[in-house]
């Protein structure tokens, strides 16, 4: 049977556990924080959670347009609404560790063994867990990563925060900076100013999400800025400090920016260091991330490495089929590489940007030739119906075949519309397929099959 040691309990890890026992390995965890490492105890799952308490508070606030009006009492008074947030926090946390447990619950029905503690590869083939020795035929490491730490602005867990300190907080913040205007400074921006703060985003480029959809990113801004968020461009922050009952941000021109909370969202770094891959022979980038190739294998034949460590993709989806992947060749199983170019991502703020496939900045650059059509959500009846006004569907198609290439939603629970675009990106499905396909009516599903329409009928396909 062949022994395999998995360092790290996240999607990364359990998703991998899960393969290797199925196919009849001998599998042991180890994970020193608890069943789904940080990703379900302290990063995603939390802050989905988060998010979905935030985004329910805004749809009730924006309401009125709707015909709804909240009363205070029998006198009519328009009662407001507020988080109350020892009980969001609560809710947070006690989800979290419910997740951990289905995890656990779900490693153990497999057989698959956990042992609580940090991992040291001691010898190519030996984990160390304290005083413990395994021996191991294959192993995976996936151990994630760690929230980047500014010089001059080192999270205190009371003023100054990473995302993993917000959830011990026992109030809402009245002015929270936010530095780091990338997804995760994005979301929590968002969150926090439906919930009620004051917030003011602090991003170094032109725009938010600089690395995303130049369109979406518009959109999300616009929302922000109306809804009053204070979001300072081309601001890069050099040093945050406590000042009495609240923080100062100073920026690199010395403007200063006084806040009573300040959260960190400036990147993340691996956790590689002191778990003996430089010992073993594992190669790391400069940066530190584990080097795989598309089947997960490091520069050492049996030593594998998903999730977060390996920088490939930082998402939860990724890490997991990284995970099993590896399994899968380890094991001797039939295995398809990696393909980066079906990934779907999401962004979840309000309203959501899910993406996957070809993007806009690769068609514009010219290295991908591809028709293209955006079609706006408030043209949709199903949006119409429920006040949604902000968004759209973008489509991308081969010009010669009309196969679709990629896609790009902005709306409210995008996460869940973006499937039929990436399963019509991994099928090879063209535009015509996509627009005979039946879209309820009313729907906001109806506009992929609408821009496919577009697309077919423009270009002749």
């Amino acid at each position: 049977m062949t022994r395999i040691v998995i360092i790290g309990g996240g999607p990364g890890g359990y998703e991998a556990a899960l393969v290797a026992a199925q196919l009849g390995a001998d599998v042991t965890v180890v994970e020193r924080d608890g069943p789904g490492g940080a990703c379900v105890l302290t990063d995603c799952v939390p802050s989905k959670t988060l998010i979905a308490t935030s985004t329910r508070l805004a749809v009730m606030s924006e309401s009125a347009g709707l015909g709804i009006r909240f009363n205070g009492g029998p006198d009519g008074i328009v009662g407001a609404l507020e988080a109350d947030m020892a009980t969001v926090n609560k809710r947070v946390k006690d989800l979290a560790r419910a997740q951990s447990f289905d995890v656990a619950e779900r490693l153990a029905y497999e057989d698959v063994k956990i042992v609580r503690g940090a991992a040291r590869l001691v010898e190519p083939h030996v984990v160390a867990v304290g005083d413990r020795r395994i021996d191991a035929d294959v192993v995976l490491i996936a151990t994630g990563a760690t929230p980047r730490v500014l010089p001059g602005a080192e999270p205190d867990g009371e003023r100054i925060l990473n995302w993993r300190q917000l959830y011990d907080l026992p109030e809402l913040p009245e002015e929270l900076i936010v530095v780091g205007s990338g997804v995760t400074g994005v979301e929590l921006a968002g969150a926090y100013l439906s919930l009620g703060s004051r917030v003011t985003l602090v991003s170094s480029r032109d725009r938010i999400l600089p690395t995303e959809d130049a369109d979406a990113a518009t959109v999300l801004q616009e929302v922000f800025l109306r809804r009053g968020m204070n979001v300072m461009s081309r601001s890069r922050a050099a040093a945050v400090e406590r000042s009495g009952h609240g923080v100062i941000v100073t920026l690199e021109d010395g403007t200063k920016v006084e806040g009573t909370h300040c959260l960190m969202t400036v990147g993340m770094i691996p956790n590689t260091r002191g778990i003996g891959l430089e010992d073993v022979g594992v190669r790391c980038d400069p940066r530190g991330f584990v080097e795989v190739d598309k089947v997960s294998r490091t520069s050492v034949p049996h030593i594998y490495a998903s999730g977060d460590c390996t920088g490939v993709l930082m998402l939860a989806s990724v890490a997991g089929m990284q995970g099993r992947i590896a399994m899968w060749h380890a094991l001797g199983e039939a295995v398809q590489p990696l393909k980066l170019g079906w990934v779907a991502s999401n962004i979840f703020t309000d309203p959501e940007v899910a993406a996957v496939g070809v993007t806009q900045q690769m068609v514009d650059s010219g290295d991908v030739n591809a028709r293209t059509v955006m079609l706006p959500l408030f043209t949709n009846a199903r949006a119409k119906m429920q006040g949604f006004e902000d968004g759209f569907v973008k489509l991308f198609c081969r010009p010669s075949t009309g196969i679709v290439l990629g896609g790009v939603i902005v709306a409210p629970r995008a996460s869940e519309l973006i499937l039929g675009v990436s399963m019509a990106v991994q099928q090879h499905l063209t535009v015509n397929q996509v627009a005979q396909t039946f879209a309820v009516y009313p729907s906001l599903s109806g506009s992929i099959t609408e821009a496919s329409r577009r697309l077919m009928a423009e270009h002749a396909y």
